[in-house]
């Protein structure tokens, strides 16, 4: 169940003069399409065996990815199927935040937080537990590396959304906290790993598991107790689009406070086209100055 970076083949088209001298390249990155070669290149007959045997790696790359994706299509919709039937047969009940603020503030039930660290940080209910089912992976080895490169370039910079783990202990850490007949309300940000974490908890032997339908994100400031320096709304935003503002949340809360908060982002964006052209001028200098010593 850990978060999988997806595999892409970029394409691009090559002259035939520049074919021959970047092929092996091509072939040690493995990002030329079949489409870069053609039967007209005049070194069709020197290269041909290198970019047949090319051309059968990344068909079969190709292939793999295709069925991984569509393979993790069908896993999420069974997931789905058993967790809607779970909720349908009243195995998991399901709150809405305001319901779920009330049972925890009057009944004094425990809400059970299972987002990882990088959302519970910025925003989490007074007198909560907090055991995540998918954490921020902290690796440092190359498969995880390479998996926090894949997610950077796949939109974490855009979205600020870092490389999650699977937590393989946190049922084993769950059931020390509390015994089986403890009534949880399981909770994350949107709605869907906490019901996850319900099918886990009601395999495990809990009867009296309750999901908070739409997560954190959808209860208002007064549903619940909050702690942290950031709205509920905003703990699952972040990176490049949190800081110009152009996020849903972002743009939901600028539609009730007005042109002061719009006013933050707009300076924010006209910085960073400034500090843009900058770079590409101090950029353009040191091409110069790089000339001009090559010159002498």
């Amino acid at each position: 169940m850990e978060t999988l970076g997806v595999f892409t083949i970029s394409t691009h088209k090559t002259s035939p003069l520049n074919y021959y001298n970047n092929h092996r390249k091509c072939l040690s990155n493995c990002s030329t399409s079949t489409n870069s070669f053609n039967l007209w290149n005049p070194f069709y007959k020197q290269i041909s065996p290198l970019h047949q045997s090319h051309k059968c790696r990344v068909v079969r790359m190709q292939v793999v990815g295709e069925d991984f994706e569509l393979k993790q299509m069908k896993d999420m919709a069974a997931a789905r199927k058993r967790w809607e039937a779970l909720v349908r047969e009243g195995k998991v009940k399901a709150l809405t935040p305001r319901e779920a603020g009330y049972a925890v503030q009057l009944s004094g039930k425990t809400l059970l937080d299972v987002r990882p660290k990088s959302e519970h940080d910025k925003a989490w209910v007074k007198n909560s537990s907090w055991i995540p089912i998918f954490d921020v992976d902290d690796s440092v080895d190359i498969g995880s590396l390479s998996k926090k490169a894949t997610n950077f370039m796949l939109g974490g910079w855009w979205s600020g959304v870092p490389t999650l783990s699977y937590n393989n202990q946190f049922v084993r850490k769950v059931e020390e906290k509390f015994p089986k007949d403890t009534d949880l309300i399981v909770a994350c940000q949107k709605g869907l790993r906490s019901l996850a974490a319900c099918e886990m908890l009601c395999n495990a032997g809990y009867k009296n598991v309750f999901w908070v339908q739409g997560g954190l994100e959808a209860a208002e400031e007064k549903d619940f107790q909050r702690e942290g320096p950031q709205p509920f709304k905003f703990a699952g935003i972040g990176g490049l689009s949190e800081f110009l503002g152009w996020t849903d949340q972002q743009r939901a809360a600028a539609a009730k406070e007005g042109w002061q908060y719009r006013l933050v982002f707009s300076a924010r964006l006209v910085g960073l086209f400034l500090a843009t052209d900058a770079l590409f001028l101090a950029a353009q200098q040191v091409g110069r100055y790089l000339q001009e010593i090559k010159s002498h």
